[in-house]
């Protein structure tokens, strides 16, 4: 590579819970730059999460932490041109763009969702990903079974 790698950005922790994965979920789902909203929002939804899963012993952050683990992929296919021909070649995720996905699936599956307020969206959409299903749970199986179905291409691999 000619040019140097850029250096990664350190991400603060959040106010309330003090959890730099909350932050990066929050900078993935702001708008504009309207950060605080993104916090308002995000916090709401834990607030919903935890009114309607009371008989759980889990906190709000331990539901949500274990949705986000819940559609988090394990591999994905990659194009790659070989002889004119292109093949869908599976490929594990680095642990980062892993973290990134899953929480770009919850926010876009959110959005998708019917609801009054984005933060009751949100909430359905952890609560959702936590009983395992739902949108978000259903793209990560549909890449699990797209890398399953191309596993013959796999000594493709980059």
């Amino acid at each position: 590579m000619r040019k140097a790698k850029p250096k990664k950005r350190v991400i603060l922790p959040d106010p309330v819970f003090n959890d730099v994965k909350v932050s990066k979920f929050v900078n993935h789902l702001m708008y504009d730059g309207k950060k605080s909203i993104s916090y308002a929002i995000f916090y709401d939804a834990l607030e919903r999460v935890k009114n309607k899963m009371a008989n759980e012993e889990k906190s709000a952050l331990e539901i949500w932490k274990t949705a986000l683990d819940n559609v988090t992929p394990q591999v994905e296919v990659k194009s790659r041109r070989v002889g004119g021909a292109t093949f869908q070649v599976p490929t594990e995720i680095r642990p980062e763009r892993k973290e990134s996905v899953s929480m770009k699936n919850l926010i876009i599956y959110a959005r998708k969702r019917g609801g009054k307020s984005m933060a009751e969206k949100l909430a359905a959409e952890i609560m959702d990903a936590y009983n395992q299903q739902g949108g978000a749970f259903k793209r990560k199986e549909d890449m699990h079974r797209m890398a399953e179905a191309n596993r013959a291409f796999a000594h493709f691999r980059f």
